[in-house]
């Protein structure tokens, strides 16, 4: 069931979601070749409960599988040919080249906040550059189809559209989803559609929307590392951003905003 949220709700989404890109700003600021993805795990968790907060993702299990195994940290640190849900880990270097993927959920006062973003260290491929930047215009693509009257998919159909433009592929088994006072909420938000199909967005609906886009010509993820980290079909390098968005009448609200670098929506 989709939920409208009250604007009180929202406000508590509020703070959540600027503990999210506070959290991210900090990330940008202090990620560097030669870190660990646990040290960026480790400065995550110690920003978000400094500010009487809890990360969502720590011990988060998947509704309706009871047998799998609790995600053990704080951030996704998802490098090059990961898609999503990288785990940290002391022995995960990273490299100059590499880009990264850091997805953040934050927990307060009753609500999420969720947000990803990828990081460029260094010089990289000029394609994977482009990849990057286009994942980035896919997302914003996509918030602006966020608003109240639109279908669900017009958000859809606006990512995958930008992506097959530039001949990227879409990864079509990871999707984006309703946030509030669950993590994952209806409905999902696929980043492949048909336009002027799915639910009708209404004012005070909580998105989740976060095009993975990959390099080659892989359509899913598969997973590896007792199932959480999910890496494409044919190794080739994905990138992934996110926002926690309200459907709003015109524009929709960004929750998880205020970047540092004015690049991201």
């Amino acid at each position: 069931m989709i939920t409208i949220k009250s604007e009180r709700e929202i406000e508590l989404m509020r703070e959540s979601g600027a503990l999210v890109a506070k959290a991210l700003d900090l990330l940008e600021q202090e990620i560097k070749p030669g870190m660990t993805t646990k040290e960026l795990d480790v400065m995550a968790e110690e920003f978000i409960r400094d500010n009487h907060a809890v990360p969502s993702f720590l011990n988060y299990t998947p509704k309706g599988d009871p047998d799998a195994t609790p995600y053990p940290a704080t951030l996704c640190v998802s490098l090059n040919e990961e898609v999503v849900h990288g785990i940290p880990s002391k022995k995960r270097v990273i490299r100059e080249g590499d880009i990264v993927s850091v997805d953040c959920g934050v927990y307060k006062g009753g609500y999420h906040g969720d947000a990803a973003r990828t990081f460029v260290l260094g010089v990289i491929d000029e394609k994977v550059q482009q990849l990057v930047d286009v994942t980035r215009e896919c997302l914003a693509r996509g918030i602006a189809m966020a608003v109240e009257g639109n279908r669900l998919h017009d958000i859809s159909s606006a990512i995958e559209d930008y992506a097959r433009s530039f001949r990227f592929s879409v990864i079509e088994n990871m999707v984006g989803h309703g946030i509030g006072s669950e993590l994952h909420e209806d409905p999902a938000v696929p980043n492949y559609g048909k336009k002027n199909t799915g639910p009708l967005l209404k004012t005070g609906m909580t998105l989740a929307i976060e095009p993975m886009i990959a390099l080659g010509r892989s359509r899913r993820a598969i997973s590896r590392r007792g199932g959480w980290v999910a890496v494409t079909e044919d190794g080739k390098p994905s990138a992934h951003f996110e926002h926690t968005i309200v459907v709003r009448a015109g524009k929709a609200e960004i929750l998880t905003g205020t970047f540092l670098d004015g690049k991201h929506p």
